[in-house]
Order: structure tokens, then sequence, then C-alpha cells
């Protein structure tokens, strides 16, 4: 749930990238953080293995202003991708107000999104989150390679919010913003301050 400051005038929003190891998370956020003017984004913060992996999560605070009188704040981060850290993307989704959940669309990687979507819902539910509750988008990434599900093939096997979808190729950035946008929209709808 959104956590609003009367007496600071503002209303924070957290917003999670969910899905499978080596699926683009963290390289969607990269790309955010890349692109933003820097009087909006805070420090880019990433804890990660020695190869890259993100190991406990990303962070990316943004300042977009005010709405309806208070300063909007988005905080951005990641899950890891790797099962063994459970524990660390429960505690990373408490609180969460919106959830992009980032497939990667290789027809090799069905098994890994399809954990990771039941994983997301486990830990939801675990919580008390209904998924159906938060703001949420499909970001179906690597659609740049060749050997790839369709969109409807994903949602049919993953979308059972119906949620909307994206296609993205987080590596240049297609589809990235327009994710962020969509459940950026909606977490302000649930609140009412879009």
């Amino acid at each position: 749930m959104a956590l609003i400051n009367l007496a600071a005038g503002e209303i924070n929003y957290k917003i999670v990238y969910y899905g499978c190891a080596l699926g683009g998370k963290t390289t969607s956020l990269q790309h955010v953080y890349r692109k933003l003017n820097p009087q909006v984004k805070g420090k880019l913060v990433s804890i990660a293995t020695e190869e890259e992996r993100t190991l406990y999560f990303d962070f990316l605070p943004l300042d977009l202003g005010k709405v309806r009188g208070l300063k909007t704040r988005f905080h951005l981060y990641t899950v890891p991708g790797q099962r063994q850290y459970n524990a660390s993307r429960k505690l990373v989704i408490q609180g969460v107000d919106g959830i992009v959940f980032v497939v990667d669309s290789q027809l090799n990687r069905l098994d890994d999104n399809i954990e990771a979507y039941l994983n997301m819902w486990d830990n939801l539910q675990d919580q008390d989150d209904n998924p159906m509750d938060l703001g949420m988008v499909m970001q179906y990434n690597k659609r740049d390679l060749s050997d790839i599900f369709a969109t409807s093939d994903l949602d049919e096997l993953l979308n059972h919010t119906n949620s909307p979808s994206v296609e993205s190729c987080a590596l240049t950035g297609v589809g990235v913003f327009e994710a962020l946008r969509i459940v950026s929209k909606q977490v302000m709808a649930n609140t009412g301050a879009e």
C-alpha cells in the first residue's frame, strides 16, 4: 500500500520488477536510470554477485513532482531471480504497490518463468496481498530474439490477472518505459491520486 505522509506532504509508491533469473529485470531498471533526467532520479543501488547477477535487489528512487499537492515518489526494486534467494524476494515485495513481471520470452525459459510467476503469487499471498488488487503489467522481454513464444501464448500461460502486457527488449529499452508508465498509472489510480 502506498505510504502517504501528510505531514511531509508526500506519497511513496513501491514498484517491484519480478521474474526469473536473467530475464531482464535489472537491465530494465538500468535503462530507466540511464534515460531519466538527473533531477528526478536518485542513486541506483545494486547489490550483485561477481557474475553481475542481482543478489539482493536493485533500487532506484524517482521524484516525479506533485500530484494533488503531494510530492510523488516511486521506489523501483528488483528481486533476485535465483530461487535460492526466496527469503530476499519476500523482503523486497513487502509493501508493494505494483509489479512489473518481466518474462523471458525464449522458448527454453518457460519452466523458469512459470516457477517465478507461481513464486510471486505464493509470496504475495503469504503476506496477505491479493495480486488482483495490485497494479501489474506483464513485460514480455527479449522480443528481439528468434526462438520466442507468441505473446498470446505467454498471456495464456502466465497472465492470469489479465494484466496489460508490453513487448520489450530491455537491452535497447524498447517497451521498458511503457511498462513502467502503465504500472505507475495503475498504482496511482488505486490510491485515487491519478
